[in-house]
């Protein structure tokens, strides 16, 4: 038997510290090291010598940039959780307002925090 693994999308209502916090979140975040990766990865898989650090950065900055793809994941390492006032708890930000659409069926993995084009977070 197979595990389903769901995703839930729920709006998150940050202040604005905690909005300063999340931005510094976002610009620490694996994310770009992880495409920085990949794009050397794919350069030796077909022959091609590595991209120059500083070819890399522009490139991948820029991509995100167009992307718009803010985003933090939290694991169960980094003690996140959701408090008894329906909160979500995440270090180093505090306590973010959450509009609950529905009851989650069980206590997620991870939670990631993303942030849209249009300034919402998720």
């Amino acid at each position: 038997m197979i595990d389903a693994q769901l995703r839930y999308s729920l709006r998150l209502y940050p202040n604005g510290p905690q909005q300063a916090a999340l931005a510094r979140a976002f610009g620490c975040a694996r994310v770009v090291f992880n495409d920085a990766l990949r794009i050397r990865k794919d350069a030796h898989e077909v022959g091609k010598p590595y991209p120059k650090i500083g070819d890399l950065s522009k490139q991948v900055i820029t991509e995100a940039k167009k992307a718009q793809r803010q985003s933090v994941r939290f694991t169960a390492n980094a003690r996140w959780s959701i408090t008894a006032g329906g909160d979500l708890r995440l270090p180093k930000i505090g306590e973010v307002r959450v509009k609950w659409s529905r009851a989650l069926p069980s206590t997620p993995a991870t939670a990631t925090v993303l942030k849209d084009a249009a300034g919402r977070y998720f």
